[in-house]
């Protein structure tokens, strides 16, 4: 009974008004997923990143949910430097419930991330400020804030667009990244579990210090840029706490939720290191330099150019007003929180531990891409910068909502203040739905003919499948003429993602950003390709263990019933498969 009551009043904290906040925000942001993964009149549609970030995320769910820790792209090697919590969760439930990995990961979980973040991000604020109107401001943050992108693209192209302008994407592409979408929703249920420990009794607070230590332990595994954040905040919150006399709760949630991370993160993880580059000020060079960024490209080349001939005059000024065109074109109306920052630091004796929990996060979050990189996709790192804007927009709503209940206006200039925030708020979800998911024809695809000879492929016995390697020439000439095939759009794990088997090579991207020596399988298999000598590619094959040969004709024409290798067990107008028979 007491439980239930509880249940009822959680819930009922949240007013009609914030109910439909969180409703037309949820639907925004799955609007990203839900088209993706659908059988349309061309084949199988993907909207966005889903044709390779999803596709890969359904590949590593379909293998855990065998039991097996096999890169399923790399066969013979286990996963190593990747974060698979989400993947593991996706394939449990996968297993559970017997729906398909695809229509979890693109229609069912995207919805109920959205409506989750929304429910703990008002929850959250609302446990630390005490009051529905600032929660209702955090929350509109964490669902629709955006850069300054779109003012530049409305001047330059006479549209609205621009959202990963300034290199970081915005709250309206938070979907598309599922792994970063769960530890937003682990991280504020951790931290709303953290208040109530704070508040509650002895007894109560140890169960709520427990639950802290657990989500915030395993989010290495989730999305390891959170747990590195997370953890560092931990500490700083905790330590503040201490010299503010109230104990060392928090300290204690740090070293648990270390410890967990360590064992976690350890076993998974070889030459992690050497992925990582230390490349200060790459974001604010190429944000400049490169035309689907600012493209302010005589800027971003002096810069550069200052920089190298040791022109400290000239290279420091420009780095600070790109830090500066960095920073505050990301930030968009999050900007407004700067004002709660300020006062913070003249009255740092006033700072409560959510604070000090948030503030280094967003700190930290901002400073790491400023001087790392990841190897084989550089751009990586940028997504600690996610975190710095999730909770610069909390910043934000706790700022705005804080002076419109102090300032004492009339109900026509609070209408005016608000009307103004949300027109310069929305414009970024609304032109990347507009330009990148809602459009009825997708940027890629898998056809009906290969999606026939993928579920064949699926229904054989299991076996290490052999696909044609990227032709980044071949995409390239293709790009004009979307919705291109899969294999034309990007190095893609599509053929393991969607047939469940381990493919010899597959989706070099992140077998580059997970540290695998994979050109060398590549120079084989090319050598493969051309030999015209059948020992050597039956060597070839014996040892890559090849059980399938999955062949696109578009690429390289078709093979003749004359081969004597391998046996042809599918064919359609678009592919072939074959098998190899070691006896």
């Amino acid at each position: 009974m007491m439980l239930k009551k509880e249940f009822v009043q959680f819930f009922r904290e949240i007013r009609p008004s914030s109910w439909l906040l969180i409703i037309i925000g949820s639907l925004s942001w799955s609007l990203t997923m839900v088209k993706s993964g659908l059988i349309n009149s061309y084949g199988m549609g993907f909207w966005g990143p889903n044709g390779h970030d999803g596709v890969w995320h359904i590949a590593l769910a379909e293998s855990l949910a065998k039991g097996s820790w096999q890169m399923p792209i790399f066969a013979g090697e286990s996963i190593k430097n990747y974060h698979i919590g989400f993947d593991v969760i996706l394939a449990i439930l996968h297993k559970v419930t017997f729906i398909p990995t695809g229509v979890l990961y693109f229609q069912i979980l995207p919805v109920i991330f959205a409506l989750l973040i929304g429910i703990f991000a008002y929850k959250l604020v609302f446990a630390w400020k005490k009051t529905a109107l600032i929660s209702f401001w955090a929350t509109f943050f964490v669902y629709f804030g955006g850069s300054w992108g779109w003012i530049v693209t409305l001047f330059k192209d006479g549209k609205i667009g621009g959202e990963s302008m300034f290199w970081s994407q915005q709250s309206i592409s938070t979907l598309v990244n599922p792994p970063f979408a769960l530890s937003l929703l682990i991280i504020f249920v951790g931290l709303y579990f953290l208040i109530k420990g704070q508040e509650s009794s002895r007894s109560q607070s140890t169960t709520y210090y427990l639950l802290s230590t657990f989500l915030f332990g395993i989010l290495i595994q989730i999305k390891v840029y959170a747990g590195i954040l997370i953890l560092a905040a931990l500490f700083v919150a905790g330590v503040w706490r201490m010299f503010e006399q109230k104990g060392i709760s928090v300290l204690k949630v740090f070293c648990g939720a270390a410890i967990v991370s360590i064992l976690l993160f350890f076993p998974f993880s070889e030459d992690v290191g050497k992925t990582i580059i230390f490349k200060p000020f790459w974001f604010l060079e190429t944000m400049m330099s490169f035309p689907d960024r600012v493209g302010w490209m005589r800027f971003g080349e002096a810069m550069v150019n200052y920089k190298l001939a040791g022109n400290w005059v000239k290279s420091i000024p420009a780095y600070l007003i790109a830090l500066f065109i960095f920073w505050f074109g990301n930030l968009g109306t999050r900007i407004i929180k700067d004002i709660l920052v300020i006062k913070r630091l003249r009255e740092l004796r006033g700072l409560d531990f959510v604070e000090a929990f948030i503030y280094p996060v967003i700190f930290l979050g901002f400073i790491i891409p400023m001087f790392f990189i990841q190897s084989g996709t550089p751009w990586n790192t940028i997504q600690f910068m996610y975190y710095s804007l999730m909770f610069s927009g909390i910043l934000a709503g706790v700022t705005l909502g804080e002076f419109l209940e102090k300032a004492k206006l009339n109900t026509t200039m609070i209408r005016i203040i608000v009307v103004g925030i949300m027109l310069l708020t929305v414009p970024i979800t609304y032109g990347t739905l507009k330009y990148h998911y809602l459009p009825s024809r997708p940027p890629a695809k898998i056809s009906k003919e290969e999606l026939e000879a993928i579920y064949f492929l699926k229904s054989q016995p299991d076996g290490v499948v052999l696909t044609l390697p990227f032709d980044k020439e071949a995409a390239k000439k293709a790009e004009s003429d979307p919705p291109r095939q899969l294999y034309l759009y990007e190095s893609t794990a599509y053929v393991s993602a969607f047939s469940g088997k381990p493919t010899y090579l597959e989706d070099e991207v992140n077998l580059e950003i997970t540290g695998y020596k994979w050109r060398e399988r590549r120079e084989l298999f090319e050598e493969f390709l051309i030999t015209n000598s059948v020992e050597k590619a039956r060597l070839f094959l014996e040892e890559a263990d090849i059980s399938y040969i999955y062949w696109v004709k578009d690429l390289y024409g078709s093979i003749s019933e004359n081969q004597q290798l391998v046996k042809k067990i599918y064919e359609n107008e678009k592919i072939q498969i074959f098998r190899f028979d070691r006896s």
